[in-house]
């Protein structure tokens, strides 16, 4: 029997899961990460890396046909023409790129993704300033990177990762307008997500006992690789991450884009998944209450009644999606003494948020909602997914499989194997093309 394994590179650490033809988890593996220096962070990606290929059992090794990766959205760093990163990488979160996204707002197109501190295109416009970038040959995504490190080819990335370059994802091309950018240095080859670029190297098959054939697949984006573990496949229906913040995508025949809220749309096969996120969600739960106490007030809570509280619980002050106010303050008041009703009220609002950011989505011309997946933490709570449905008047089901690298092995098996003529099909509505 074929195997395959997805690997994912998160913020806490790496996992690999590697599946049968029939979609089950045959293995996982994982790689926590301590803190990071900045300068060794790249050796530390590499090094976790191997070592989820060593955790994997001999006898599977043997029979994977095709790995992926997936890394943290415009987390990007330089190399040379070896591959060897000049500097430390960009991760996800970081913002020097905010003092250039007023010189990159004159070239690009008014609203569009790139227009945010924390792009790859920010990112790169600001390494230039760097004095190591006259060594850079290659600009890359963490997951490209991490390919190339099983390929062996450079300058080669996926259109999940490469939207927020810049990347068309609908004529499937560079635009012109990056042209007038003068970026001195390669951008990568962008191919669809999941594409077999070649074998693994030689000598990686035979150190750790991989098939010769085993090939290397492009990737994609931590979030997309989360919303395809999800088995979500046709559009309006979506999925809900209730982490820390609270992340909405759902799955449309319409793209939507506006930097404005936030929203823009990632390409899959002939569909779009479009989505946005709110600052709300599970840390403001913790802020007052802890796991147990979550667990056991929920179970008091009538989730056929409406809670009266309206409340905006935030952290701190501002939000950008479904409203876009960087000083939009935080709402937790009134607070009743009954710990119940206070819950119900946060539970509620929530709830109320998620419902307006879908309304929101569909408003700008995404497919209506059918279905909602659920991941993350919030996904176990069964009082909040009955709140939440009665909200949002459409089924709200737990995801079975939440995995990050779930979804990547999914990926590399769908675009390597005959069951890629799913996506011609009805049943998978396009979004394997």
């Amino acid at each position: 029997m074929d195997f395959y394994l997805g690997i994912d590179f998160g913020t806490s650490g790496a996992r690999g899961v590697v599946i049968n033809e029939e979609t089950s988890i045959q293995a996982e593996v994982r790689y926590p990460f301590e803190d990071l220096p900045a300068g060794a962070m790249a050796s530390c990606w590499q090094e976790a890396l191997f070592a989820l290929l060593e955790q994997i059992p001999q006898g599977l090794r043997r029979e994977i046909r095709a790995i992926a990766i997936n890394g943290t959205s415009s987390t990007v760093l330089l190399v040379d023409a070896a591959g060897k990163p000049i500097d430390a990488p960009l991760l996800y979160n970081d913002t020097r790129g905010s003092s250039v996204v007023d010189d990159l707002r004159s070239i690009a197109p008014p609203n569009h993704t790139v227009l945010s501190a924390t792009s790859s295109l920010s990112k790169l416009i600001w390494m230039k300033q760097l004095p190591s970038f006259s060594e850079a040959r290659y600009f890359l995504h963490q997951a490209d990177w991490l390919g190339f490190l099983l390929h062996g080819y450079l300058g080669i990335s996926d259109y999940h990762n490469a939207l927020k370059l810049g990347y068309d994802v609908e004529e499937l091309k560079y635009p012109e307008w990056i042209e007038k950018l003068q970026i001195p240095i390669q951008l990568p080859r962008v191919l669809p997500p999941g594409t077999p670029v070649t074998e693994l190297r030689s000598e990686i098959a035979d150190n750790f006992g991989f098939r010769r054939d085993c090939l290397v697949c492009t990737g994609t984006t931590d979030s997309i690789a989360a919303f395809l573990a999800s088995r979500a496949k046709l559009p309006g229906e979506a999925v809900t991450s209730l982490g820390s913040t609270l992340v909405l995508k759902l799955l449309s025949r319409t793209r939507v884009e506006d930097a404005r809220y936030g929203i823009y749309s990632h390409r899959l096969g002939k569909l779009w998944l479009t989505g946005g996120a709110s600052n709300t969600g599970g840390a403001v739960l913790q802020q007052f209450f802890t796991n147990p106490e979550l667990a056991s007030l929920s179970r008091e809570i009538d989730a056929s009644k409406a809670s009266e509280l309206d409340y905006y619980p935030l952290l701190k002050a501002g939000d950008r999606f479904p409203i876009n106010d960087p000083n939009l303050p935080p709402r937790l008041e009134p607070r009743p003494d009954n710990p119940v009703e206070f819950l119900h009220g946060l539970l509620e609002s929530i709830a109320r948020i998620e419902t307006k950011g879908y309304e929101l989505l569909q408003q700008m011309g995404a497919d209506k909602l059918t279905r909602v997946y659920t991941a993350g933490g919030g996904a176990a709570n069964d009082t909040w997914t009955a709140i939440r449905g009665r909200c949002l008047n459409v089924p709200v089901i737990a995801s079975k499989y939440t995995e990050a690298a779930y979804g990547t092995a999914l990926l590399a098996m769908r675009r390597n194997t005959g069951m890629r003529e799913c996506g011609k099909s009805e049943e998978c509505g396009g979004m394997w093309d």
